[in-house]
């Protein structure tokens, strides 16, 4: 999933940026969301810091404060330096310094034109995407689930574990940032995920690498994120044999 995050001091022309990328995102089904829209650099840059996910950034240059949008981008590459950056800006004249400072933008949108500013940002939403996930799939293994007219990828790393849902033949995917519920069984996905996951409970089915901590005595998995979940006597040997090294 790729986060998205708007960076404009006006607030009306925020409100329009926002609402051309939620409209793009909802009729589209991008497997994007929006993190925050904001007119402060800083309160973006706090939480790019603690973002995990790949981002798309729609920044103005001028931002009316001591950073402006072309400094904002030089920060973000810090904390996501495979992030798209956009810039959108009334200032056409101001796409040099974007060279001078070496953000490698994805693109310079203009305000003057409504109509052309509305294409470009899909335009750039739909190229971020398809980069993204020709990236992810060529670095990363990912499962792809198809739900609600949908397909959202996960990156293998990114999964914990799969448990049943409480609605009959579902299933809950337990990801780093967030939960998807679809069609599958626990036995099945066992049999297509590889080796890499290991079915610890009838209900549970772990991503070992992922394992932070097991509690033997108590039959339980920790997970980084906080999450838990349950290991059957049978099948604990299967879980410590793979995991090991943090087994109380």
């Amino acid at each position: 999933m790729l986060n998205i995050f708007v960076c404009e001091d006006h607030a009306i022309q925020r409100q329009n940026v926002v609402r051309i990328i939620q409209n793009a995102v909802l009729i589209e089904e991008l497997d994007m969301r929006l993190v925050l829209d904001t007119g402060d650099p800083y309160a973006l840059l706090d939480k790019v810091r603690t973002s995990q996910n790949t981002g798309i950034y729609f920044l103005d240059i001028d931002l009316n404060s001591s950073m402006n949008g072309m400094k904002l981008a030089q920060q973000i590459r810090l904390f996501d330096p495979r992030g798209f950056i956009v810039f959108i800006t009334a200032h056409s004249e101001l796409s040099y310094m974007t060279f001078q400072y070496r953000v490698e933008a994805m693109d310079f949108v203009l305000k003057d034109n409504p109509a052309e500013m509305k294409v470009k940002i899909r335009e750039c939403l739909f190229q971020a995407m398809e980069r993204y996930t020709r990236k992810t799939n060529r670095t990363h293994k990912v499962y792809t689930i198809e739900t609600g007219g949908r397909k959202i990828r996960v990156d293998y790393d990114d999964i914990f574990f799969f448990e049943t849902s409480g609605n009959i033949h579902k299933v809950i995917l337990h990801a780093r940032d967030r939960q998807i519920e679809f069609s599958g069984a626990i036995k099945e996905l066992a049999g297509s995920l590889g080796d890499g996951f290991v079915r610890c409970h009838r209900s549970f089915l772990v991503n070992k690498k992922n394992i932070k901590e097991v509690d033997t005595k108590k039959r339980v998995i920790f997970f980084p994120n906080g999450e838990s979940c349950l290991m059957s006597t049978r099948m604990m040997k299967d879980v410590v044999t793979g995991h090991g090294a943090n087994e109380q």
